[in-house]
């Protein structure tokens, strides 16, 4: 479980909103470095800090994370992000980066209409 006290939605549409607003698109500044989707957003807790300031577990993208895959380095590019299995890893070893951000985008719109509901259905049970 994260330890994360950011809430879930919020930091799924904002990465939602990041991807659709051209986040990951390459920098005029420096355009031969890649970015990495997830980390190279606000939504990773190590944004901005030149070393891993916290651990990958407790971040709230770490709970999508299959367990055999919880230890890696990159723990939230081996999230299954639709129904063949396909992660950030695997797609960005395919070097398809439209299709990846495409995959990224269905997977994030999928997890808030989810968690939408699942809020919705508590907010009516109270």
């Amino acid at each position: 479980m994260s330890k994360d006290t950011r809430e879930l939605i919020d930091v799924l549409q904002q990465e939602l909103d990041f991807i659709e607003k051209g986040g990951y698109g390459r920098s005029v500044r420096t355009p031969w470095l890649e970015k990495s989707i997830f980390q190279d957003s606000l939504s990773c807790l190590n944004y901005g800090y030149p070393y891993r300031a916290h651990p990958c577990n407790e971040c709230l993208l770490h709970d999508f994370v299959p367990p055999q895959d919880q230890l890696r380095s990159v723990p939230c590019h081996h999230i299954k992000l639709d129904e063949r299995g396909d992660t950030i890893e695997r797609l960005e070893q395919e070097g398809n980066e439209s299709r990846t951000e495409h995959l990224v985008r269905d997977w994030l719109r999928t997890q808030l209409d989810e968690k939408q509901r699942e809020r919705d259905v508590l907010m009516a049970e109270r």
